[in-house]
């Protein structure tokens, strides 16, 4: 699966693509999202104005998100569709209309590039890189629909270990809203590990509508889902990165072959109905 540079006319010949695909035969009835896992800009747009430092702060990205995500991809033989630019550019994981799309103030930074964007740059933007990914995530969502497999969505973020002064006590959080049952599950066996901080929709929360690629592809459709949140500092290192892949790996890999957890809501009035699903 490819795009067309040519259709996105803020991307250079040089430039990273608007997302990635690993492993898209894998063979787990799951599907590894990660809405933050790049920093990059494109070249033409000099980092929004903003210092070498900025780029590298979690306001740019979701640190150690991208390598937690490829890891978990690996560890699982399951597809993954990774965001190819950094959330400054666009928030893939906020609504078009959202006015946190385009953040002119980030935790303290200014970010010139956004502070006059008029609609035909948002729009343009949204198509260049927005747009994409979303329709990437989508199209590996048709294939499993195709092959009447009902795949549990699994979304990778981190956090930064303190926010406006504030410290973050949670190692570990599990974000929610229509899928209780799988979050529930995944929070008991985080929290069977000793010394694991875990927060249950904390530090942020899957009721809140920011948590649009969720929401837009997995509540939807009525398909199962987590949203995993790790704190930034405990991913640091390889050994760091290792540790989580292979803890969640385990849960995930519980998670995905329950049956009963790994089917279409009955609530929902999705089309994902199969006489047999897989």
């Amino acid at each position: 699966m490819g795009y067309n540079p040519a259709m996105h006319p803020l991307i250079g010949r040089d430039d990273p693509a608007p997302f990635v695909i690993l492993h898209e035969h894998g063979t787990a009835p799951a599907l590894v999202i990660c809405d933050h896992a790049s920093r990059a800009f494109p070249r033409a747009m000099n980092r929004l104005g903003l210092p070498e430092l900025a780029g590298w702060q979690h306001i740019a990205w979701d640190i150690g998100a991208g390598e937690l995500a490829r890891g978990l991809s690996h560890a699982l033989d399951a597809p993954a569709v990774l965001a190819g630019y950094s959330r400054l550019v666009v928030d893939c994981n906020r609504h078009p209309d959202d006015p946190e799309a385009f953040r002119s103030v980030s935790d303290g930074w200014e970010v010139p590039g956004n502070a006059a964007l008029g609609e035909f740059d948002r729009r343009r933007r949204l198509g260049c890189f927005f747009d994409p990914y979303h329709e990437a995530i989508a199209a590996m969502l048709a294939d499993f629909r195709r092959r009447e497999v009902v795949p549990m969505v699994v979304s990778v973020h981190t956090f930064t270990p303190e926010m406006a002064g504030t410290a973050r006590p949670w190692h570990v959080g599990v974000l929610w809203d229509k899928d209780e049952a799988s979050a529930r599950r995944l929070i008991e066996g985080l929290r069977a590990v000793e010394g694991l901080v875990v927060g249950d929709n904390e530090p942020y929360s899957g009721k809140h509508p920011s948590d649009y690629t969720i929401d837009h592809h997995a509540e939807q459709a009525g398909l199962p889902h987590v949203c995993i949140e790790v704190r930034q500092d405990t991913l640091e290192s390889p050994a760091g990165i290792e540790r989580w892949v292979r803890l969640l790996a385990r849960l995930l890999r519980d998670l995905v072959a329950d049956a009963n957890l790994r089917r279409v809501r009955d609530d929902s009035e999705s089309s994902w109905r199969f006489a047999n699903p897989r």
